[in-house]
């Protein structure tokens, strides 16, 4: 018995790795966030196995199912409709339940939309935090003032139709002149990445419709006055003079 999670293409379904490949031939079956994207891109690999909905809205009901399946002796594979499963996608609970009743996990490297998105940006990447998607309405202006002190990177998942508002209100907290990228449709055929201030990148959008997935970094604030910025690189201990002894 064993829990995988497979990542799979954010775009460009040359990204499947062969061992992800591999990994979803032999399993006895395939939990899908949409078992219709799932479907899509199971017919392009040629695997035929039996899918089975695993999604945010059925998770809670469904994690004991799967639980008595995999202490069955089956072998499942956790997808979602792109990337890396239980990064702002279902996972992290079944994950949880399954290391409590001792069911082997293991997590294949692969796809996954913030790491382009943070090397694209131009921004720091020694340090960052993933913010995944900010709250809609209950304590978002909260969220907002508490990272308004935030000196590493910052990593968001948003929305095209909240793009914009998202931009205005990070401007406000965090001064309009704060560098930030925003990256869209990554590995597909528009895939764009825009760099500058956080009004600027609001000025350029608004202009313009807004489509596709979207990762937006934003710098992190000037360490306080008094406070060492030091090279993360540059903080590794001495070695020890008595090593060799």
């Amino acid at each position: 018995m064993k829990l995988f999670l497979v990542p799979t293409p954010i775009g460009n379904l040359e990204d499947i790795t062969l061992r992800a490949v591999n990994v979803l031939k032999s399993a006895d079956a395939i939990l899908a966030e949409d078992t219709r994207t799932s479907g899509i891109l199971l017919k392009h690999l040629g695997i035929s196995k039996p899918l089975q909905s695993y999604h945010i809205f059925n998770e809670h009901g469904s994690v004991q199912r799967v639980i008595g399946q995999l202490k069955s002796g089956k072998t499942l594979a956790l997808v979602s409709d792109a990337g890396t499963p239980a990064i702002s996608d279902p996972g992290f609970l079944l994950v949880r339940e399954c290391l409590r009743h001792d069911i082997p996990v293991e997590c294949l490297p692969g796809p996954t939309a913030f790491v382009p998105a943070l090397v694209n940006s131009g921004l720091p990447t020694d340090r960052f935090t993933f913010e995944g998607f900010l709250p809609h309405k209950k304590g978002r202006q909260t969220r907002l003032l508490q990272l308004a002190n935030e000196e590493r990177t910052m990593v968001f998942y948003e929305s095209p139709h909240r793009l914009l508002k998202t931009l205005g209100q990070l401007a406000e907290v965090l001064g309009a002149d704060r560098q930030a990228s925003v990256s869209r449709e990554l590995t597909k055929l528009f895939e764009e990445t825009v760099r500058g201030t956080l009004t600027e990148i609001l000025a350029y959008f608004g202009e313009k419709p807004v489509k596709g997935e979207i990762v937006l970094c934003v710098q992190g604030c000037e360490p306080k006055k008094g406070k060492d910025k030091k090279d993360y690189r540059s903080e590794q201990e001495p070695a020890d003079e008595d090593d060799d002894e």
